[in-house]
């Protein structure tokens, strides 16, 4: 299985899944010129997509869709919740169970917590790896934790330094948002999520959404590393991702 990311942050996010010869985005939040230039810059075709997954329908995870899928006959899984904010959709498929297959993937589902109707995360495995995609929550619920633990590769969530927003410009409710059970997790709570889950089969984290005010790439770095050596936890590669720059790609 190989995934990069394409943009992650507060003004686009996009990731690019495969496994054997099926292709999935996870979101389809940044341009449809940017997402098709990052894919031409790595050879793909971007009509040779099996699937598009949505996490949820806030501008930076759909800001594209509507264009990227003009002349594309790519089908979109959402919940019914997420259809009322994409009344442009023609082909999709609605999310009714824990899981389902995309040829040879299985998509296991869990609710996020987010301020969006029916907001959602997903493991995607092939059987033998899998990886974790959970962004936009302010909380993960416990009952998920066993189906989430000793993946082979996550992407998570770390979107704020605590202090930092504390002491921001946001207006006060903005911050209360963020901070609460419906808004982001921050770089502690990823790092203590992150240190529950990561196990043997763990060969890469990518700490995705980081804030561009209220976050470093250093802290969000520097917290999880700290948080696994404290759990004696060890991770062989933590990617942090950019805004306008797509990761390497992550081979599991």
């Amino acid at each position: 299985m190989k995934a990069i990311v394409l943009s992650s942050g507060s003004k686009g996010n996009t990731t690019y899944i495969q496994s054997g010869n099926t292709k999935l985005l996870v979101d389809c939040g940044n341009s449809c010129r940017y997402i098709i230039s990052k894919l031409k810059k790595m050879g793909i075709d971007s009509n040779s997509f099996d699937a598009i997954l949505i996490t949820h329908t806030h501008v930076d995870h759909v800001k594209g869709l509507k264009v990227f899928l003009k002349n594309r006959d790519i089908p979109v899984y959402v919940t019914n919740g997420m259809l009322g904010d994409l009344d442009y959709l023609n082909n999709y498929n609605v999310i009714k169970e824990d899981n389902f297959y995309i040829n040879d993937l299985k998509i296991n589902v869990i609710k996020t917590s987010h301020d969006s109707p029916d907001s959602v995360g997903y493991i995607i495995s092939n059987g033998d790896k899998s990886l974790v995609y959970v962004t936009d929550t302010g909380y993960i619920n416990n009952k998920y934790f066993d189906i989430l633990s000793n993946r082979d590769l996550y992407v998570m969530e770390s979107n704020h330094d605590v202090e930092m927003l504390s002491n921001s410009s946001y207006p006060f409710r903005v911050r209360q948002r963020i901070l609460g059970d419906k808004g982001h997790l921050s770089n502690y709570d990823s790092a203590r999520y992150l240190s529950c889950f990561v196990g043997d089969k763990t060969k890469c984290i990518v700490l995705a959404h980081l804030s561009e005010e209220n976050n470093t790439e250093e802290l969000a770095y520097d917290t999880l590393v700290s948080r696994l050596s404290e759990a004696s936890k060890n991770v062989d590669k933590i990617i942090v991702a950019k805004q306008d720059v797509e990761t390497e790609l992550i081979e599991i």
